[in-house]
């Protein structure tokens, strides 16, 4: 009784088994418009937007899985980090580090954001267990190469994705307006940031609103 005991308890899994509750890809703008300094912007507040407090937890207790798209020209995409799954705060941290030194995929690039969501759309194959799959595109121009990118917007509600935003805006809101019309689908939201150096609270609301169990 007992050796059969000990075997039955060898064979329980430690803990609960944990469903992913979402997926979360974040696609980078890194087209013409994006200088240097830009581009070290969104880096560094993506990584430090994963070190906060609030966002880790809600990445952990929702079994979050995580990945980086860079995209700028129609031909110019990349998986720069692929999916990880947030099971602990450690995968987060690890996860946060690899983002802020990301090498810059492409430079001297048009701006195609239609391109860049069918490159999107065909990640999530990898991560079909996740309940929700949401892509979060960071812009600041309106595209001026590629396909009509509502299509694609209608094709990913049309696969049950969710895509927000955050408009990178210098002056006004046209950014923000271009977002609203053509990318985010009806269910998603998009965050104006005024500049660039409002990028890194602006991408911390975004992705708590995203993987909070409260917001999202």
């Amino acid at each position: 009784m007992l050796l059969r005991a000990a075997l039955l308890a060898l064979a329980l899994p430690f803990g609960p088994v944990r469903a992913c509750e979402t997926a979360l890809l974040l696609a980078i703008d890194v087209s013409n418009s994006i200088d240097v300094a830009e581009y070290r912007l969104q880096t560094d507040g993506l990584a430090d937007a994963l070190r906060d407090p609030e966002i880790i937890d809600a990445l952990v207790q929702g079994q979050v899985a995580l990945a980086v798209v860079q995209w700028s020209g129609v031909d110019r995409q990349e998986l720069t980090i692929p999916w990880e799954r947030m099971s602990s705060p450690t995968e987060v941290e690890l996860f946060s580090n690899r983002a802020r030194i990301m090498p810059r995929a492409f430079v001297m690039s048009d701006t195609a954001p239609a391109e860049a969501i069918t490159f999107s759309i065909s990640q999530f194959d990898a991560v079909r267990d996740c309940r929700r799959h949401i892509i979060d595109v960071s812009g600041d121009g309106t595209a001026n190469a590629g396909a009509d990118v509502r299509r694609l917007r209608t094709e990913a509600e049309r696969r049950g994705i969710t895509i927000n935003g955050i408009a990178i805006e210098s002056m006004g809101l046209a950014i923000t307006g271009f977002f609203q019309r053509a990318i985010i689908t009806r269910d998603g939201f998009v965050i104006t940031a005024r500049g660039y150096r409002d990028y890194p609270e602006a991408i911390r609301t975004k992705i708590l609103r995203e993987v909070s169990r409260i917001f999202g």
